[in-house]
């Protein structure tokens, strides 16, 4: 009897040829113990009886190995499985595939099939339990297309055990490719697919640490369309991870309604830490780390993104923002009208890539040094909490900007100066007297011509 998942195969080369010509004769020599080789004409494919060692929980059983040496062995590993049925052991699975780590990542040339036999025996000699891998029926259902363990995601099984199925939330480099868990490596391994931002650029951190879990796009565009296939996977048992581009998704990224979705259909949401801009932004600002408001990236829209700007400038808390490079002057001068040029302010940019920067200063220095050079790459921007001892009253000429754009972007004068009263020092009163005076008549006149 033979597998059913047996690789395609090319014809061995020479060198491969020669050394299994070599270890076939050594082994018709000095054959391991409790091992026996089938002869046939095929010596791309070996079958080896395996006795049970005495004393074991495999005593007086026999089984059958089959090897299958790819074209380069031994600069590649052969494929070695049991042929069912394959002893009950938590490290084999019942289609007879062996999770045993130098059978895949830690092969290396200087060994034979013989050593490949007798750390198999180990294997079945130390065991103190005859059953199978926890994850036994996802993992042989996943490989009902005539997968080969080659081919296989493996996390080797130690006392961590397998992972549950559910939504893991995996934080991923913000730039750094080896600011990665060991934990994240290990679900990215083990999961059935990869929802990522940008598969593209996913790939690239998959690829460097030799990753082969299949990606599935998921992003603002398709998020809507792909929830209702994603909860089918997860209702039927499977490992599904959520990644961003950079850092952990569902902050400023897609996620955040998923992993709702998910809680409310009880399937468990797993978070897995890592990088966040936001927290190693703020940890090396020299600003007030003991509160902090996220805000994210402002809205396009106009007045409501002045009204969050507005309401940032009154808290005496840590603002933070991501702000976009193109939109980096607009947003200092809009800040800088409503928290005051003497605020201070620290710009994080491409942190923890090769031309990482902290410039650190007020906004109104901020509006001078980057007046004409516009800063390039992802921008994390902090600006610190209001203080009393700060508290500036805006110029007549600033108020009077603040309350035009207002009005000018929709808002009635009311709620222009109710805005502009929450984010300054300046009475209502005042502020109500300045807007009759300078845009009472603009507004008297767009009402006459309705």
């Amino acid at each position: 009897m033979t597998s059913s998942s047996a690789p395609s195969r090319k014809a061995l080369s020479k060198i491969a040829s020669n050394r299994l010509q070599k270890e076939l004769a050594e082994w018709q020599l000095n054959p391991p113990s409790g091992f026996k080789h089938k002869v046939t004409d095929n010596l791309q494919r070996w079958v080896i009886e395996v006795n049970g060692a005495a004393g074991t929980l495999y005593a007086n059983e026999t089984y059958q190995l089959q090897v299958d040496f790819p074209e380069h062995y031994p600069m590649e590993a052969p494929q070695v499985i049991f042929v069912p049925p394959a002893p009950l052991h938590p490290h084999i699975y019942s289609n007879g595939h062996i999770c045993l780590d130098i059978l895949y990542d830690s092969w290396s040339p200087a060994m034979t099939v013989s050593s490949i036999c007798i750390s198999i025996l180990s294997m079945l000699s130390s065991s103190t339990v005859k059953q199978r891998p926890a994850d036994n029926d996802r993992y042989v259902k996943n490989c009902r297309s005539g997968r080969s363990p080659k081919e296989t995601r493996w996390w080797f099984h130690d006392d961590k055990g397998p992972l549950k199925p559910g939504l893991y939330l995996v934080g991923t480099p913000i730039g750094n490719l080896e600011d990665i868990t060991l934990r994240a490596l290990r679900v990215l391994k083990t999961a059935d697919v990869i929802l990522s931002e940008d598969t593209r650029h996913s790939w690239k951190l998959l690829h460097h640490y030799n990753i082969r879990t299949p990606l599935l796009s998921y992003h603002k565009f398709n998020e809507s369309q792909r929830e209702q296939r994603v909860l089918r996977r997860l209702k039927e048992g499977e490992i599904v991870v959520l990644i961003s581009d950079a850092g952990t998704p569902g902050i400023s990224d897609p996620g955040a309604e998923l992993a709702k979705l998910c809680a409310d259909e009880n399937i468990p949401v797993i978070p897995i830490p890592g990088p966040c801009a936001v927290v190693a932004a703020l940890s090396a600002s020299g600003l007030d780390t003991d509160e902090f408001t996220f805000v994210g990236f402002l809205s396009k829209h106009g007045p409501s993104r002045r009204e969050r700007l507005t309401a940032s400038a009154n808290e005496a808390r840590t603002q933070i923002f991501y702000v976009p490079p193109h939109k980096f002057s607009q947003f200092l001068e809009e800040s800088s009208l409503l928290f005051g040029d003497s605020r201070r302010c620290v710009m994080a940019r491409e942190m923890t890539k090769i031309h990482e920067e902290f410039w650190r200063g007020t906004l109104g220095e901020a509006k001078v040094r980057f007046l004409n050079q516009q800063p390039k790459g992802e921008m994390t921007l902090l600006i610190e909490g209001r203080t009393h001892s700060l508290v500036e009253t805006p110029s007549e000429d600033q108020l009077e900007h603040e309350l035009g754009e207002l009005i000018s972007h929709g808002h009635t004068l009311s709620t222009a100066v109710k805005l502009v009263a929450e984010g300054t020092s300046v009475k209502r009163k005042t502020l109500y007297s300045l807007a009759l005076k300078k845009f009472g008549k603009q507004l008297e006149a767009d009402d006459n011509s309705n």
